[in-house]
């Protein structure tokens, strides 16, 4: 099955993070969106994303396509109903489109038009749950039930690699999965409030202490003494140390060294410094608000748990100190005593003792192209193209630029 991945209008929304990326690539649980819709609807999706982001992220058409809303995650009962769909009919729920089975020719209208026309709707039965993602604080509520719903997705039916006896188990034998090719001796895993998934190659040194439910994907290294706490989503490529809690990095981000990381959502390619601190719940233990790139606002979460939102290449240095409820934007590079203001703009150079500079574009890239050498990618001219639309469109956030 030919499956196209649509961006929802939550899109804006979900800034920094969807600044470099469709909405079907952001992690929940153990898979993305993306990974999650081929799997259960057995099929390889591409995408229908913002202009700039196609190139890298490109449409596959063929004669027959399931056009399905990106930001919803999916369901046996959900994938069900969109699999009865036929050619020409869309599935709804109040009146927005979830998912359409359209041919070649009714796709070209889609995408020229933006509509199809003769496409007959059919409004989702009540009775099937739907979740998308709306708003960043909702990301990490929904990665108890992500870990859950993919670790029986990837494991059922299949063997764990045998676990040394020189780790202690506490909790069901069968919550704990291990890929082929994980090293993991002298850990304490505890399986009993959730499971608890290794990803391929990946190690997890000694005196680890994982309670789940904890994905961890492959080719990561949990650092000597970790202490994460679940729900939490560790992507590929990563390298995490101190203490975690209820945090989503989703792939070849460092958060290496002792500090605490709490309620957090990391994109890729970034750095915590040592000794780094974020906080995840306010003194008043009052509602935590969050910037919103859409409304340019701090908006109510209705949360007392959110932590820090970081876009992709974004780094702060040794002892930096967040807010409850920050959002550092994308390839922002921050340092500096005190906390930090609860908004940093997207290419942002300095801290608030010693105010801000804006990180020049070169110098962005050629940092890129060094970190991401050192596992072994590449930092293309998409790449750099489509930072560049990120360093144009935020420059009035930058207010030091006026």
């Amino acid at each position: 099955m030919n499956i196209i991945l649509f961006d929802s209008d939550a899109r804006n929304h979900l800034l920094p993070l969807t600044a470099t990326r469709p909405m079907s690539e952001l992690r929940i649980g153990i898979l993305t969106l993306r990974e999650k819709w081929e799997k259960m609807l057995r099929g390889s999706a591409s995408y229908i994303t913002q202009e700039y982001l196609q190139q890298k992220f490109p449409i596959h058409i063929e004669e027959e396509n399931l056009v399905v809303n990106g930001g919803i995650l999916p369901n046996a009962q959900l994938c069900r109903a969109i699999g009865d769909l036929r050619v020409g009919e869309a599935l709804l729920h109040n009146g927005d489109l979830v998912a359409a089975r359209l041919n070649e020719v009714q796709f070209e209208h889609l995408i020229e038009e933006e509509e199809v026309h003769s496409l007959q709707g059919i409004e989702l039965d009540s009775a099937i749950p739907l979740t998308q993602i709306n708003r960043l604080w909702e990301l990490t509520l929904l990665t108890k039930q992500g870990i859950t719903d993919d670790f029986a997705l990837l494991t059922g039916g299949r063997q764990s690699q045998a676990v040394s006896h020189t780790n202690t188990i506490i909790g069901p034998l069968q919550n704990l999965f291990l890929e082929e090719g994980v090293v993991m001796e002298g850990c304490m895993l505890n399986t009993t409030a959730g499971p608890i998934y290794i990803g391929r190659d990946t190690e997890v040194m000694e005196g680890s202490m994982l309670r789940g439910p904890v994905a961890i994907g492959g080719s990561t290294i949990i650092k000597m003494g970790a202490k994460i706490y679940g729900p939490t989503s560790i992507g590929p490529g990563c390298r995490v140390g101190g203490e975690v809690t209820r945090s989503i990095l989703l792939a070849n981000s460092n958060k290496a060294h002792d500090g605490f990381l709490g309620d957090a959502v990391l994109g890729e390619w970034c750095n915590i410094g040592a000794d780094t601190n974020n906080s995840n719940l306010k003194n008043n233990y009052g509602d935590v608000k969050l910037w919103d790139y859409e409304t340019e606002s701090f908006e109510k979460t209705g949360q007392q748990f959110v932590g820090l939102i970081m876009g992709d290449h974004a780094k702060c240095g040794i002892n930096t100190m967040f807010n409850t409820g920050t959002v550092v934007g994308v390839f922002a590079n921050v340092f500096g005593a005190g906390f930090l203001r609860n908004f940093i703009p997207d290419f942002a150079w300095g801290g608030d003792g010693g105010g801000y500079r804006t990180y020049k574009f070169a110098d962005a890239c050629a940092t890129a192209t060094i970190v991401m050498a050192r596992r072994n990618q590449p930092f293309t001219d998409l790449d750099k193209a489509i930072f560049y639309h990120v360093y144009d469109q935020t420059i009035q956030y930058r207010s030091w630029e006026k």
